[in-house]
Formats: C-alpha cells, sequence, structure tokens
C-alpha cells in the first residue's frame, strides 16, 4: 500500500478569498490529473492535501505535468473570439494568445486546442464576428461621411441581428461544446429565460471591467509554461513554492489579479501612489481560477408559490449589511459569497455535493441573502462536518463598476437559539418584508438604522449563545421597531406586526432580576377566558383580538365590518415615565369590559410577582427605566407562567392591600374562596382617579372607598374604618401604578389574609 502524506500548504489560507479558492484548486488539480485519492481540508488557517504524493511530487506535478482547464470566454469581446476582423492578423492581446495557444504543439495545452477549435466551429459565434466586423466597416465609413439610407439601413439591420445572436449565444455555446468547456461556462452563468445570470465570483460573467479572466488565465500560463517544449519556465520554478508553500520569494509585477484577492489588485487607494500597481505571484491567479469551477451554478426550483426557476450560485446571497463594522450603509453591493471551511479531511467528490447543497434553502424557498444563511446554516453544517465559513461581501471601492471581496469576518458553526429566533421573526415574511421596507427609496432614515441594528445583532447572537442582556437588548430593539412601524401609516400597508415570539425569548433573557420579572408580569397581562386583550394591543395600535394585524387596516376588512366590537381603539400611547404609563394602561382596561362586553376585570396574567418585588416597587423608582425599556420587547412575547407560586419575605402595605382587592378580578377571588360562584365585585369608580391625583389627602379617600367596596360585597376587612392605615410615605401615583401589576397566588392570598375576615376564615379551614 502506498504511503499517505500530508502536505501543509502554508500558501493556501482562508483569507484572501484568491487564497481560499487556490487551495481548491489545488486539490482538485491534483486529484484529476494525479492522484484520485487526495483530499483537502483545513487546519490552522491553512490547506492540508492528504495524497499518495509527497511534497517534493506535489512541486514536480504542477511544474512538469500540470494539464490547464481549458478556461476561455467567446461570449467576451477581449477574450480573442468577437474581433469583427480576421483573427489571423488581429494584435490585440486576446486574439495573440489565443492564436499562439492554438498554433503551439504543446501537450500541456491539448485540451485548450480542443475547446478553441470547438468554439471556431459554433455558428452563432461565427455570425456574430461576421455582424462585428461588418459594423465596423460601416461606422468607420460614418465617421468619414454622412451614410445614406441604404447604408443606415444596413446598419440598424446589423444591430438587430447582433443582438439576436448575442442573445442565443451562450445557449449555443453550451449545446455544442465539449464537457471540457461547460465547467468555466457554469462558473461564469447560469441561464435561466432570455436573461442570464452571472456569478459574483467572476464579475459580468468572467471578466472584471476591461480585464478578461480567461485571457490573464491564458496569459500567465504562458509565463509559467514553454508552448514550444511544455517545460517550466525559469519563473515557474522561482514562484512555486511561494504559491503553495509560503515560502519567501521574490515577486516582480505580473499581471492583474483581480477583486478577488484586494491586497494587490489595481485601481485608486489600492496601493502607494494615486494609481496602486498589481503585483502578484502568476501560480496565485491560475490556480485561484482552477478552484472557481468548483463553484458551478445551477438552476434551482423555486417555492411553490414563485412558479419557474431561480439562478443559485453556490454559497452566494443579497447583501446583508450587517455583522461587519466597516461595511458602510451607502456602500455599493450586490452580493455576498460564505466560503465553507471544514476541518476533515473531504474529496473533490465530496466538496462538489457540498456546493451543490450550498444553495442552502429556508423553509421551501432558497436562501436569498446572509440572515437566511445564518438560519440554515447550522443544519448544513452538522450533516456535513463543517466548522466555519468565511464571509465575503463584494463592495464598490476600486471606482464605479469595480469591486473589491471584502473580507466580513467568520461565522462559526455553534448553533444555538439565535437562529430559531430568526425563524421566529421571519413568520409570515415579516423579516423580508421589513428589511425591504427599510430599503425603500422614500423610507424614513429611522427604519434604515433599526433595519442595520437588527441585522448586526442577530448576526453577533448567531454566533455565540446569547446572554441575559443580550437577549433584553433585542428585545427592546424589537419593541423600538414596533413603535416605529406603529406610528408609520406607510409601513402598515407593507410590513404587518412583528409576530408574537416564543416563551424560549422570555427563558433566555431572564436575569432573575426585580425588574426583568415585573416588567414580565406585565407583559403577561391577558383577557378573560376565550376573550383577547394582550398588553401589545394597549401599547400598539394591534387588533386585540389578532396580533397579526394592525387595528386600522383589520378594521376596513369584511371579517370584522360585521363585527363593530372588534375595531374599537383599545391603545394608550407610552408616556415618558412608568408610572404614568402604568395608570394609563390601568385606566384604559378597567374601561374596557363593558366596551368589548367583558364579564371580568382583565387584570390577571400568567405570571404574577411576589412580595419582595412589589415592595421594592412601592418604595423605589429606580427600576423604572429597566422595567419601561423592557415592557414593549417583552409584550411581543408568550410569557410563560411564573414557577415561583409562593408569596415570598415582604412586607403588606395595608392600604395597597385594600385597593388591590377591590379591583382583583372576580375569578381570583372566588379561588381564594372570597367570592361565590356567580358572585361580583364592580369596580369602584372613583378609586383610580383620587390616587392618580397624587394628592395625599384624595389617596386617604380612595382607601375608604376601597374598603367599602370590599364590604359591601360581603369582603369585610379586619380594621374599621376609622383605623384605617395612611399610606406611610408611600407615592399615591406609584400604588396606583402598581395595582396593573399581576401578584402570584401566595402572594395574593397573603393580602388578603392579612386584611379580610372572611379570608381569614377560608384560610384557617384550609389549614
Amino acid at each position: 500500500m502506498s504511503e499517505i502524506h500530508e502536505i501543509v500548504l502554508t500558501g493556501c489560507t482562508p483569507t484572501p478569498l484568491a487564497s481560499y479558492l487556490k487551495g481548491l484548486g489545488v486539490l482538485r488539480l491534483v486529484s484529476d490529473q494525479a492522484d484520485r485519492s487526495a483530499a483537502g481540508r483545513w487546519n490552522e488557517d491553512v490547506f492540508v492535501l492528504r495524497s499518495k504524493l509527497t511534497k517534493s511530487q506535489i512541486r514536480k506535478f504542477f511544474l512538469n505535468d500540470y494539464s490547464p482547464t481549458p478556461i476561455i470566454s467567446p461570449w467576451s469581446g477581449r477574450a480573442g473570439f468577437l474581433e469583427g476582423e480576421d483573427a489571423s492578423t488581429s494584435t490585440r492581446k486576446g486574439a495573440t494568445i489565443v492564436r499562439e495557444v492554438s498554433m503551439s504543439n504543446s501537450g500541456r495545452f491539448a485540451g485548450y486546442r480542443t475547446i478553441l477549435n470547438e468554439a471556431r466551429n459554433v455558428q452563432v459565434l461565427s455570425d456574430l464576428n461576421g455582424i462585428r466586423a461588418k459594423r465596423k466597416e460601416i461606422e468607420n465609413l460614418k465617421r468619414k461621411r454622412a451614410l445614406s439610407d441604404d447604408e443606415a439601413k444596413e446598419l440598424k439591420a446589423l444591430e438587430a441581428k447582433g443582438k439576436r445572436c448575442k442573445s442565443q449565444l451562450l445557449l449555443s455555446l453550451r449545446a455544442e461544446m465539449s464537457d471540457l468547456f461547460l465547467h468555466w461556462l457554469d462558473a461564469c452563468f447560469v441561464l435561466t429565460g432570455e436573461n442570464p445570470s452571472v456569478a459574483p465570483l467572476l464579475g459580468s460573467g468572467g471578466n472584471e471591467g476591461s480585464m478578461d479572466f480567461s485571457i490573464n488565465h491564458l496569459s500567465h500560463l504562458k509565463e509559467l509554461i514553454d508552448l514550444s517544449t511544455d517545460q517550466p519556465t525559469s519563473l515557474a520554478e522561482s514562484t512555486i513554492d511561494q504559491s503553495l508553500f509560503g515560502e519567501p520569494s521574490v515577486i516582480s509585477n505580473h499581471g492583474n489579479p483581480g477583486f478577488l484577492n484586494p491586497g494587490v489588485a489595481s485601481g485608486p487607494n489600492m496601493g502607494n501612489g494615486f494609481e496602486g500597481k498589481t503585483g502578484d505571484n502568476p501560480w496565485n491567479t491560475v490556480l485561484m481560477l482552477e478552484g472557481i469551477v468548483l463553484f458551478a451554478a445551477a438552476v434551482t426550483k423555486k417555492s411553490d408559490s414563485e412558479p419557474g426557476s431561480a439562478a443559485s450560485f453556490p454559497f452566494i446571497f443579497e447583501t446583508s449589511r450587517a455583522g461587519h463594522g466597516s461595511i458602510g450603509s451607502k456602500e455599493k453591493s450586490a452580493s455576498e459569497f460564505w466560503a465553507p471551511v471544514w476541518k476533515s479531511f473531504a474529496s473533490v467528490q465530496e466538496l462538489q455535493a457540498l456546493f451543490s447543497e450550498g444553495r442552502t434553502t429556508v423553509g421551501r424557498r432558497v436562501a436569498r441573502n446572509g440572515l437566511d444563511m445564518v438560519r440554515s446554516v447550522n443544519l448544513l453544517g452538522v450533516d456535513r462536518g463543517l466548522h466555519t465559513f468565511e464571509r465575503y461581501g463584494f463592495f464598490e471601492r476600486r471606482g464605479q463598476g469595480y469591486s473589491v471581496a471584502i473580507p466580513m469576518g467568520r461565522f462559526p458553526i455553534n448553533y444555538n437559539t439565535a437562529s430559531e429566533w430568526i425563524d421566529e421573526l421571519e413568520r409570515n415574511d415579516w423579516l423580508t418584508r421589513f428589511r425591504r421596507f427599510s430599503q425603500g427609496k422614500n423610507t424614513a432614515n429611522r427604519f434604515v438604522e433599526l433595519r442595520h441594528r437588527l441585522e448586526n445583532t442577530l448576526f453577533v447572537l448567531a454566533q455565540r449563545k446569547p446572554s441575559p442582556g443580550q437577549t433584553q437588548s433585542l428585545l427592546v430593539l424589537l419593541g423600538e421597531i414596533q413603535s416605529a412601524l406603529s406610528r408609520s401609516a406607510k409601513a402598515h400597508d407593507d410590513v404587518s406586526p412583528v409576530p408574537q415570539l416564543s416563551a424560549e425569548w422570555v427563558r433566555e433573557a431572564d436575569d432573575e432580576s426585580p425588574e426583568f420579572r415585573i416588567a414580565c408580569t406585565l407583559a403577561s397581562l391577558r383577557g378573560i377566558e376565550s376573550q383577547a386583550l394582550p398588553i401589545r394591543s394597549q401599547l400598539f395600535p394591534i387588533h386585540h383580538a389578532n396580533g397579526n394585524e394592525w387595528l386600522l387596516k383589520a378594521c376596513k376588512s369584511e371579517k370584522h365590518k360585521k363585527d363593530p366590537a372588534c375595531c374599537i381603539r383599545v391603545q394608550t400611547s407610552v408616556q415618558q415615565d412608568l408610572v404614568s404609563t402604568l395608570i394609563a394602561l390601568l385606566r384604559l382596561r378597567l374601561s374596557l369590559p363593558a366596551r368589548l362586553g367583558f364579564t371580568d376585570k382583565p387584570l390577571s396574567g400568567n405570571a404574577g410577582i411576589g412580595l419582595a418585588d412589589l415592595m421594592r416597587f412601592l418604595t423605589s423608582g429606580r427600576m423604572d427605566a429597566k422595567i419601561l425599556g423592557l415592557l414593549p420587547g417583552l409584550s411581543l412575547c408568550k410569557i410563560p407562567e411564573s414557577p415561583d407560586k409562593k408569596a415570598g419575605e415582604g412586607e403588606i402595605h395595608t392600604a395597597y392591600a385594600l385597593c388591590k382587592l377591590a379591583l382583583m378580578p372576580d375569578a381570583t377571588l372566588r379561588s381564594l374562596g372570597c367570592l361565590q360562584d356567580g358572585e361580583r365585585m364592580p369596580v369602584p369608580p372613583r378609586l383610580v382617579p383620587k390616587l392618580a391625583s397624587g394628592n395625599q389627602d384624595r389617596a386617604r379617600q380612595a382607601v375608604e372607598i376601597a374598603w367599602k367596596r370590599l364590604r359591601s360585597s360581603g369582603l369585610e376587612p379586619v380594621m374599621p374604618l376609622d383605623q384605617l392605615p395612611d399610606l406611610a410615605g408611600i407615592d399615591p401615583r406609584r400604588l396606583v401604578a402598581a395595582l396593573l401589576i399581576p401578584l402570584n397566588f401566595g402572594a395574593t392570598s397573603a393580602l388578603a389574609g392579612a386584611v379580610l375576615e372572611s379570608a381569614q376564615e377560608s384560610l384557617a379551614e384550609a389549614s
């Protein structure tokens, strides 16, 4: 059995993108031409090749045996075919190089010669070349004199015929050329419908501006391989070790490596002086292009809701301007590329399967952008043994029309709940619609900022398990987004409210602080039984029975026109301070049962606080800002039930207890044994206004009102009316705000047991 070697290719690293592609090119060529069992992996940011060949044999293979893949672009005006004149006399670079290769006897370029000859026999290409020659002839006459009517008509007809030929050219090349050529064609284009889609890895279809990648490839090959002898040139021998193994070497300026290697690409601000000079090892460019052909395009079926097919390139998505701090909001970029990095050895065949799956899907549709990739990347990574992704964006930084492949960070495959959160936000395409709306021409700048903050946050959290503080920050941001959407009539036409989020958000955000518990308890407020009245319908103008509809939009629908009660506005504006906000919410909530046909007070929730948290709230305003910040975001979540049902340690404030019990839902009082089935306790109408006034004398009157209400309903207080306590330093407005906060069952029982005789009797019987 042959010995297996692991050769460390120090010259092949995940960044820049050109170097990543070079590593793939080395593996593909060795596997196809020297060792079918070869495999490769990434380790410590370098590519490792496993092969029967030794390091010196790998070097010898590329210098003496490597046969270049035919990379030609007959559709390009600079690729040596569409000269518009006799190719045998053209002095342009492309035609000259193609002619030299065609006339050579090189065995290593035999595949090239086959493809070049096939291309010349494609009739559409010949027709198009003849049309261009005739057009040049007439256009030269036009510069000297006015064209006759016949000449003008002929020029117009040639232009029309040329357009038809161009539209047929790629399909004809695919149909008539051999498979050896299709690697390059499919790496440049995917042919769907009338207009081909170009691969971002290869510019605008195998060229970048006036630079043609195929001619660049041939030009470098001529520098490395002697066409007459098939022997390596002195330049090839002096630079191969630097390209493969990272050994030091002096590199003179050689050609244009293009935008995939921005460190040596030409253009303004790309090097010393006003115009940066190009300079790179020619092997780097040659092997980079050999690696690109692994990323052949394909046609992917769209979702069932979208007829037809879509262009799909492996791991190529619409740009998401998130996850990287150096990307400006106005920088031009159409796409980004996620380069997979794997740690286990993989063969070329396995990589081809991976890249075919790189046309990732989200649900039933093709992934469109970087955030979609975040949603699907973990599952793909686990299934295929991937470790990380190197993310690149193609940004216009070298002048108009000239891009650079900018590294946008490394994305580790580390599954966590943030990926599921993106799934939840994309329910009913909310995230896609919000992103699209925020990118509109006439959309307010605040939505651009909010989208950018949201995308950045989701990218960060998807890379590691979020802390409670990070999750809370995301919820606060979603609350801001919901508020901004609420205030925009234009947004209501394009974007639905933020979808209801699962209880997992709440669990991950729980920092075990009293502020968080109080905010959660408020966010859990609901209607009674099957009658919905979530707190989010009071914070935002959304339908109280359907959180996925804006109120005004829902009321215009046929479904709700027949039921006027469904269109009652239940929202109140959020105030600048927490106490004012809670008072406004309490007042509105107590007014709604009569308007919505409720049979009880909608002051219950899934969660409730204990006595210790209650007293912290009553005696201090230090928690207010955090509670007010968390409440809008938490109102978007499904709040789980509080696990702790015990009253906990804490003083019972008698004035608060009387007022709280006077507003207690009838169902709760029945569960305490304070009311019998069918009995009800009406809301004392003057209680809340007197407390909300902030006046201590009126507040004492409110406590008397509560005492009388309880006694009239058969709930006898333990103290006589003339011995009612004062508020003992508690701000009356803070006390009434606290009346909105649900208590857990233990705290509610403790209140009743402390101030009601009937409750004391029930508790005594129970014990």
